[in-house]
């Protein structure tokens, strides 16, 4: 079970708890990482649950205990079957199954599906019948990070609901509680590598990936410094994630364009890149930093398309590129 509200979901959880009906289809939407799976998680047990209170789920009736076990016959998770692939119109179908049986507890059904925006056009329109007349007592819980790409007919079928953003500074003491022993300039700096998003700080934690940017962004600076070459680096970031090292990219070649563009010293990012950022800004000509952020996004979505990408040629190809940057003002 997902921990109790977050601090920055206090107010909205006692607006979802306290009513007396809820609706059969909910949309919580926000970006990833500030805990609207753990919001929803709460809300399904506390729609399952044989003793609630507006605090929650009590967590001792049977209904609590075979949520806990994940064995409770009257809730369903959807899913894309693997990391970055949609949800398939078959895996709905299986859900509008699921939505016409009667509850084997004889309370409600819940359905949580998450990311929404995963379903494929197929699978989206197999999904309308159920959000516009659910059987029985049930309620499906839409989480979506990118509301904007779901079809209108599914958002108008639902309740939309904006999950709540924490401060900088609510997420770092919610950071600081559950990493207490990581220094505090490190948790900032995870905080911003995660775009302000706590949960998605200590996933980046729990994953290495300070240890992982520290080795990228030294390996920039060798390069830059000709100490080292693309292939070389191609080599020695073999553990790192391709969509990692390409999300960095983008980001940078962003910073650099617009540090050109207004000179501000506040909009550099994270510590560890601003003077190599600074340094490019001065020695590169915008319509080269264009054509590299074009090539960037395009295989970005390659990446992220899952498509059959030879890694160390395609890095050495994006380092022969970012080593040429310098120079061509």
């Amino acid at each position: 079970m997902a921990e109790r509200i977050l601090p920055w979901q206090a107010d909205l959880w006692r607006l979802l708890a306290g009513r007396r009906q809820h609706a059969h289809a909910y949309l919580l939407h926000g970006p990833a990482g500030i805990g609207k799976r753990a919001l929803a998680e709460q809300l399904m047990a506390l729609l399952l649950c044989q003793q609630p209170d507006p605090s929650g789920a009590c967590g001792h009736c049977k209904g609590c205990k075979l949520l806990a076990a994940h064995t409770h016959p009257d809730h369903y998770i959807l899913e894309p079957e693997e990391v970055d692939k949609a949800i398939r119109v078959d895996q709905v179908r299986q859900l509008v199954g699921f939505v016409t049986q009667t509850a084997q507890l004889g309370g409600r059904k819940v359905v949580l599906l998450e990311p929404a925006e995963a379903m494929n056009l197929n699978a989206a329109n197999a999904l309308l019948k159920s959000l516009e007349e659910p059987a029985g007592d049930t309620v499906l819980l839409l989480i979506s990070h990118q509301p904007s790409r779901l079809l209108p007919t599914i958002k108008s079928r639902c309740v939309q609901q904006r999950c709540p953003l924490p401060g900088r500074e609510q997420s770092l003491e919610w950071l600081a509680s559950r990493l207490p022993d990581l220094p505090a300039d490190q948790r900032e700096e995870l905080l911003t590598l995660a775009a302000s998003s706590p949960l998605a700080a200590l996933k980046l934690h729990d994953d290495g990936v300070l240890d992982m940017r520290v080795q990228v962004v030294e390996g920039i600076k060798k390069l830059l410094k000709r100490q080292q070459s693309p292939s070389q680096l191609a080599e020695a970031w073999n553990s790192v994630s391709l969509i990692l090292l390409f999300d960095w990219f983008c980001e940078w070649a962003h910073l650099i364009l617009r540090y050109q563009m207004t000179g501000d010293e506040e909009g550099l990012g994270a510590a560890d890149m601003r003077k190599v950022i600074q340094y490019l800004a001065q020695k590169t000509s915008p319509p080269k930093l264009l054509q590299l952020q074009d090539w960037l996004l395009a295989h970005r979505q390659k990446v992220l398309a899952k498509a059959n990408l030879n890694r160390v040629l395609l890095l050495e190809a994006l380092l022969v590129q970012w080593a040429s940057l310098p120079g061509s003002s």
